[in-house]
């Protein structure tokens, strides 16, 4: 078995693409230094999505620019390994990693009017990439980004190739965000909430795009969001945190239908439910402890109904309470 094919709880090979490990990401500020992540771990099978999810603050996101390593001072990345097509990231140089960007890994942003280049044309900015990673001469460059921005459907691609960024719909922009990420058949794609600043109906049709892209080419994928409800339509397995750290891994339907931590419960209680009435929506009471003053032991102490003394005096570790479900709580529900 190679270096990158571990066993799944079934006894099956899983070809893993991305392995992260014991990932840290420290922010030094005028009142001391505070982890944004903290030992993070998980890894990513060829083809599979794993989705992230998690409150605002929780460190999603920079677990995603940890990983493409565009953390900028006062940010580092202060420990773990990332694990792609067996190099560690982490310990590339910057030409090295501006070559791994857009190439073997991409992403894919939230807002595609602070990612794209304002001053330059859509077809210019897609020709850099296309020409420094495939290694193409100008023509077969523009011809390769037309038929990528006719891929993710946007309409007279040749006219769109021309565009400014602020020419095009923010539904339009994203899809040339998405063609320009996919446009060096990269291994693979991290989304960051790339559905956030849509409308319902534009974001149904870019999250097909993805999920149709994805199996054309075989990705693995890493989607951020703080949506349940998206998560539920592209997620094959789910990763939950709090404060910095994983507090729950699964795959999608185990998680939203048998919960281990109190806090992925009272996440999956707060969503409305199609064709039920009520009140009032329930709500996690509390708010998320600041990274400055977190408590010792567990994160969610201050705001989990079933802690004990013991939950403030150690942090509880991750672990396989199920098959292929793993918590970090001491006293997990539905078990």
């Amino acid at each position: 078995m190679s270096q990158t094919e571990t066993k799944n709880q079934s006894g099956t090979n899983r070809d893993i693409v991305v392995s992260v490990r014991n990932l840290e990401t420290t922010f030094h500020t005028k009142v001391g230094p505070i982890k944004a992540v903290n030992g993070v771990s998980y890894d990513i099978a060829r083809g599979e999505t794993l989705g992230i999810v998690g409150e605002s603050g929780c460190g999603k996101s920079v677990t995603s620019y940890s990983l493409m390593q565009l953390i900028e001072h006062p940010g580092e990345i202060s420990g773990g390994e990332v694990i792609l097509g067996g190099q560690d990231l982490l310990k590339l140089s910057e030409n090295e990693m501006q070559e791994m960007r857009g190439g073997k890994m991409a992403m894919i942003f939230q807002e595609p009017m602070t990612a794209l280049n304002p001053v330059l044309t859509v077809g210019y900015q897609m020709n850099e990439q296309i020409i420094k990673h495939m290694k193409v001469d100008e023509k077969e460059a523009r011809e390769r980004a037309i038929e990528m921005l006719k891929l993710v459907g946007i309409p007279s691609p040749e006219q769109r190739y021309e565009n400014y960024p602020h020419q095009l719909s923010g539904g339009m922009r994203q899809r040339a965000m998405i063609a320009m990420a996919l446009s060096c058949n990269p291994e693979f794609l991290i989304a960051d909430e790339p559905t956030t600043a849509l409308d319902v109906t534009i974001q149904a049709q870019i999250l097909e795009l993805i999920q149709s892209l994805q199996e054309r080419f075989n990705m693995t994928v890493q989607f951020i969001t703080h949506d349940l409800g998206v998560i539920s339509e592209i997620a094959d397995r789910v990763m939950v945190m709090y404060a910095g750290t994983t507090c729950e891994m699964a795959e999608t339907q185990k998680l939203l239908t048998s919960p281990l931590h109190p806090y992925t419960a009272a996440l999956i209680r707060s969503i409305p439910k199609f064709g039920s009435r009520v009140e009032k929506l329930e709500t996690i009471e509390g708010s998320v402890p600041s990274l400055f003053e977190l408590p010792k032991g567990c994160p969610f102490q201050n705001r989990c109904p079933n802690v004990s003394d013991k939950c403030k005096e150690s942090k509880p570790p991750l672990e396989e309470k199920r098959p292929g479900h793993q918590v970090a709580c001491f006293h997990p529900v539905n078990l």
